[in-house]
């Protein structure tokens, strides 16, 4: 008896003694793992630098990747002019060609590590939807900082309307942009329900992309919280372009809402109907109030001049004075009366539906119902 006794109080205290043993190895391995992914996320190779006042937090995503800058120099040819596709907010923007044949989209601008930055990386990147453009990772090199976004081939919706700097690719029927306007209304529709939501603050036609389907994707959601407030690097023509997309209170006063994403949203129709830029139709006043605008139009009998002649007759009376309206209701100068954007999109879903239930092309643009031009009598 005292022998099995004995037996079974020496195999206890095995057991105790190798439960501690690993424990104390998973600790260490825990605690070392973090020491070491933390100095290697900022970019610094000495655990004692500090890069940021949250450095303690860590975040356990799947979505955001950290480059090497090696990868990213082989994949622009060492970021070379011939790779140079534009200049943003955030910086230079590169196509690059990965090793395992994936294009992206690089943006690269001077800046030293932080934390900050990742932390809102790795947020970012965790909101995916059809209809945005996707963040894949990021790179702090060299004091460096570098954003990598999955590559849109068919360029911004500006592009295609009025050229953008560079040719247009032809005209888009009314249909076409209903369906464009749909797709970045549900992306931004998104953007406001997560939570907690995320205010675009920098939506605009040139930020409004389409891929090979010509679906619609939204760009640089979020960018601007990389930023100061109205940090920008572009020409003074491109800052006053960007400044007819900013509601009257953003203007005033630098207040960001869900409804002032709805007033660029507004302003963002108003130049898919019109195959123009928003400040060559206000030109010279481009503060002025594009209600009042829209109403002095329709009351001289001119509403006409704001609706862009290569649509033809590929549009309905009624979709095309329903597409107007939603206009007016998004940029509204109070922010208390304009739509949520869930409103818009179902609004901008029911008028796609009707016209592609109302019309048929059977050649280039050609309607077999209501002609546009009686549009011009029914608003007045």
């Amino acid at each position: 008896m005292s022998t099995t006794l004995a037996a079974i109080l020496g195999g206890a205290a095995g057991a105790v003694a190798l439960v501690g043993i690993l424990i104390i190895i998973i600790w260490y391995c825990f605690h070392h793992g973090r020491t070491t992914s933390r100095t290697s996320e900022t970019g610094s190779s000495d655990p004692s630098v500090p890069v940021g006042g949250t450095v303690g937090i860590e975040f356990s995503t799947r979505d955001a990747k950290r480059f090497e800058m090696e990868e990213l120099s082989l994949a622009t040819g060492s970021f070379s002019d011939k790779s140079l596709i534009g200049q943003g907010k955030f910086g230079e923007v590169y196509k690059g060609l990965l090793h395992d044949g994936m294009l992206v989209a690089i943006k690269r601008r001077p800046g030293p590590p932080s934390q900050e930055f990742i932390n809102e990386v790795r947020y970012l990147s965790s909101i995916q939807h059809r209809n945005l453009v996707v963040l894949l990772g990021y790179c702090q090199e060299n004091n460096q900082q570098i954003l990598v976004y999955e590559y849109i081939p068919n360029g911004s919706v500006s592009v295609h309307l009025y050229g953008a700097g560079q040719v247009s690719r032809g005209k888009l029927e009314f249909k076409h942009r209903l369906a464009i306007a749909l797709g970045a209304a549900k992306g931004l529709a998104h953007l406001h329900s997560i939570s907690p939501r995320l205010i675009h603050k920098d939506f605009k036609t040139a930020n409004v992309l389409v891929d090979e389907n010509f679906i619609a994707k939204i760009a640089d959601a979020g960018l601007r919280n990389f930023l100061g407030r109205f940090d920008y690097a572009g020409s003074s023509s491109e800052v006053a372009a960007d400044q007819i997309f900013l509601a009257p209170e953003v203007r005033e006063f630098g207040r960001f809402s869900d409804k002032s994403d709805v007033y660029s949203f507004g302003v963002f129709l108003l130049e898919l109907l019109s195959g123009q830029e928003a400040r060559e139709l206000l030109f010279p006043d481009v503060n002025q109030n594009i209600v009042e605008w829209v109403q002095n139009l329709q009351d001289s009998g001119s509403i006409s001049s704001m609706i862009d002649q290569r649509l033809g007759n590929s549009y309905t009376t009624e979709g095309m004075e329903e597409f107007i309206q939603l206009i007016l209701h998004c940029v509204n100068p109070s922010s208390e009366r304009r739509p949520a954007m869930s409103y818009v999109e179902t609004e901008l879903d029911r008028i796609l539906e009707k016209e592609m239930s109302l019309t048929t092309i059977t050649g280039e643009g050609t309607p077999v119902v209501t002609l546009g031009s009686q549009l011009f009598r029914a608003l007045k």
